[in-house]
């Protein structure tokens, strides 16, 4: 099932996308949020509850964020082996973690579908990474990694935009990773069961419809379940958390010369089985 927040008539609510409505679930559920649903025990019987809510074209509701507003965004670094090679090849001296690199992102530094990644007036240098977003269902701290797979709700596309210049600022990555409204996270959810675990998903990112990025999420150096064992080690995961897995080689600023996103581009993250996420660029006002 695909499920997504979103804005209609003032209000902020969250449902299932069947065909081209989403079936508002709120009312049905008793909640007001994608991640109060997937805390409490109707998400286990959210095909039933579909028949319960109402179905509003997707034209005329706004997207939000999948998670508007989650407690935690915790993010891979470099955990693809072509993109550490890239950085490597950029002149960034990094060696291979035996432990994954993390970062958090802060919730406002996220935009949904349709809605405008923003260049800030600080710098120019706007990156694309396109990612998988592993959304938390069941939370709980020091997660084995055998069982850590029953902790996950779903899948989504992110874009984990990134101002390059603030980021090379320190080793500490996050500056340049927490600019407002420079990172996409959408259209929806699907819900874990229409993915097998492990599965290798094909990831596309594209700038005006040219391919920039294309791996698989087979390629990944740490996997879904380390990651989910090793964020829970340090934090206590909590439904409707988000954790961003890396992004493969082709990013901009490993190329000769560096390319950035800027006013008037359109990128787009695409990945088998989940959806399409689309964003326009713009200028901060």
């Amino acid at each position: 099932m695909k499920l997504m927040s979103f804005l209609h008539s003032g209000r902020e609510s969250f449902g299932a996308v069947v065909d081209d409505t989403v079936v508002d679930l709120a009312n049905a559920s008793g909640v007001d949020t994608l991640a109060a649903f997937i805390a409490g025990d109707d998400f286990a019987r959210r095909e039933e509850l579909v028949s319960q809510g109402t179905p509003i074209p997707l034209g005329v509701v706004t997207y939000l964020p999948v998670i508007p507003r989650p407690e935690k965004i915790v993010a891979s670094v470099r955990n693809y082996m072509d993109h550490h090679q890239e950085a490597i090849a950029a002149g960034l001296k990094r060696e291979l973690a035996d432990y994954p690199p993390i970062f958090l992102r802060v919730w406002r530094s996220q935009v949904a579908h349709e809605g405008a990644i923003v260049r800030p007036n600080a710098s120019e240098t706007l990156d694309w990474e396109g990612e998988l977003a592993v959304i938390i269902g069941r939370g709980g701290r020091d997660i084995p990694v055998e069982s850590a797979w029953d902790h996950v709700a779903g899948y989504s596309c992110y874009n984990d935009g990134s101002v390059r210049e603030f980021q090379f600022h320190a080793k500490q990555i996050a500056a340049g990773k927490n600019f407002e409204s420079t990172g996409g996270f959408g259209p929806w959810m699907v819900t874990a069961d229409e993915i097998e675990p492990g599965r290798e998903l094909k990831l596309e990112t594209r700038l005006n419809d040219e391919v920039v990025q294309s791996g698989d999420t087979g390629q990944m150096i740490f996997g879904i379940p380390q990651l989910i064992n090793y964020a829970s080690t340090i934090f206590t995961l909590a439904p409707g958390d988000v954790i961003i897995t890396g992004t493969p080689s082709g990013v901009g600023f490993s190329r000769k010369p560096p390319r950035y996103m800027k006013p008037g581009d359109v990128v787009e993250v695409e990945i088998e089985a989940i959806g399409t996420l689309r964003n326009p660029i713009e200028a901060q006002k």
